[in-house]
């Protein structure tokens, strides 16, 4: 996918889990906000020459947790956006997914030197 292309579903998504969350729909919030910073991370990825282990927002966000030479802050924000939510829908900690999933996508997109 060319780089327009990626930063214009990548702002979609972020668009719709944004709305999602003005209209109380936390958990689709939350999916959108993964879905986005997925696809930064799977670029990433990609110009890193490291694969994920398969081809999913969630495969590509724990490559980025586990990648050395990445700061600690942002393989935090990828590692949390890969939690669970609890058996009463919360989850096991209390950052805001959508800020994880924004300081994933500009370390992924903007940071790491993209080519637009």
């Amino acid at each position: 996918m060319d780089r327009a292309s990626l930063r214009h579903r990548v702002a979609r998504e972020m668009e719709i889990a944004d709305e999602a969350r003005a209209a109380g729909r936390e958990g689709r919030a939350r999916v959108c906000a993964r879905r986005a910073a997925g696809l930064a991370a799977m670029d990433l990825l990609e110009r890193e020459g490291a694969s994920p282990r398969g081809r999913s927002a969630l495969d590509a966000l724990k490559g980025i947790a586990e990648m050395q030479g990445l700061s600690p802050e942002l393989r935090s924000a990828a590692a949390r956006l890969t939690a669970r939510v609890t058996e009463a829908f919360a989850l096991p900690h209390g950052e805001d997914a959508l800020a994880d999933a924004r300081a994933v996508i500009a370390a992924c997109l903007e940071e790491r030197g993209s080519d637009d």
